[in-house]
């Protein structure tokens, strides 16, 4: 039975209680919608369209930019997406009174965030007569890579990303005091506890996500520095390698700003007695990995000594705060190399010294390097010269 109030009287009514059960059953199971379900609706429920965001690199040369658009089905080959373009004058990448950037898709991801067949897009930019805007390093990495020389030899490439967790705020490491600083380096390399490991549960939801979308990344640690971080992206070959960094990078920028946290690829984020952040940048060629490849790679070496000057310009703004001698580094200004020598320009590991064949690692690179431009230019220096 229900009771109502009206007009100052009481009104009695019979109600059917079936139909009352019926009624309060469905409001159960019809909640509102929460911003959080709407985020993680899944589209193909009830659309074929997907949601392509589209990725390029903005004026600095490290200020990932993107936008969405709607596309009437799935895609998995970039070639049949369409170009798009942007504001180029928004991003120091064109004046205002020509401002039109084009954007040529380049490789596509799975959407970690979106689900479903949604995608991620890395694009280069061009004008809109076809000519790719200076600041484009995959547009000429592409041309190396798809030298005959060079696609003979498969260069194979192994990228550790090291970079640094700031608290938003205050623009310090996460899980510093604020304004002050922690323990003394040692306990935190590959560290686990309250006290050791700040920000893994970003660094977690990175790597699975990198998984979900493609990314073929090998790996994760703490660094040697409290609040920084490495992933590792690879064996990739040729431009691809650039390719999923940049995607890489893009998905742990978009993690943080989830977090609430800020990621820097800054080479020395903290001055004095602290690590920097590199990305060093493993590398071998098909006839390093055969038989007497031992031999090719000492070759390659030397050929990287005699070019380091224009190497170092070109592997990382603020290197030289890093490249000092000490925290593992060799001196900017030097070039040197040594089986499992960690204070090395490159550093070639025991087991290819031992089996006479297999890869070697360039410590040089800073982690703010542009992978197009490093990746490009060890293949180039070590094939084509």
């Amino acid at each position: 039975m229900i009771f109502i109030m009206h007009t100052n009287r009481l009104l009695h009514y019979k109600w059917d209680t079936h139909l009352l059960h019926s009624l309060l059953s469905s409001l159960q199971h019809k909640p509102m919608a929460l911003l959080n379900d709407l985020i993680n609706l899944n589209l193909t429920d009830s659309t074929n369209k997907i949601i392509a965001e589209y990725i390029w690199i903005g004026g600095s040369g490290m200020d990932l930019r993107s936008k969405a658009r709607t596309l009437p089905g799935p895609v998995s080959d970039p070639k049949k997406l369409p170009k798009w373009n942007y504001d180029g004058s928004s991003t120091g990448q064109a004046p205002g009174e020509d401002s039109e950037v084009i954007l040529y898709p380049q490789a596509i991801f799975k959407d970690p965030f979106r689900g479903g067949n949604n995608i991620l897009v890395i694009c280069d930019a061009y004008t809109p007569a076809g000519e790719p805007i200076p600041t484009n390093k995959r547009h000429a990495a592409a041309k190396i890579f798809s030298h005959p020389e060079v696609e003979k030899e498969v260069p194979w490439y192994g990228i550790e990303q090291e970079y640094t967790l700031l608290q938003k705020d205050i623009n310090w490491p996460l899980g510093w005091p604020q304004g002050g600083f922690p323990g003394p380096q040692g306990p935190y390399y590959c560290g686990i506890g309250a006290d050791k490991a700040f920000g893994r549960d970003i660094v977690d939801a990175h790597y699975k996500a990198c998984l979900y979308a493609g990314i073929n990344i090998s790996g994760i640690n703490g660094e040697v520095m409290p609040g920084q971080w490495e992933f590792q992206v690879g064996p990739s070959v040729g431009i691809s390698a650039g390719d999923e960094i940049w995607a890489a990078r893009y998905i742990l920028e978009r993690i943080t700003e989830i977090a609430g946290v800020v990621v820097s690829f800054d080479p020395k984020p903290i001055p004095g007695d602290w690590n920097g952040a590199g990305a060093h940048t493993n590398y071998s060629t098909k006839s390093m990995r055969e038989e007497g490849g031992y031999e090719i790679i000492k070759k390659a070496i030397e050929k990287l000594g005699l070019r380091h000057s224009e190497h170092i310009a070109a592997y990382g703004e603020g290197n030289e705060r890093r490249l000092t001698g000490r925290h593992e580094t060799a001196n900017i200004n030097t070039f040197k190399w040594g089986v499992a020598n960690r204070g090395a320009s490159i550093r070639v590991g025991r087991d290819t010294e031992k089996e006479g064949k297999g890869y070697f690692e360039d410590r040089r690179p800073a982690s703010n390097m542009d992978p197009y431009v490093v990746t490009s230019m060890i293949a180039e220096t070590t094939i084509l010269l």
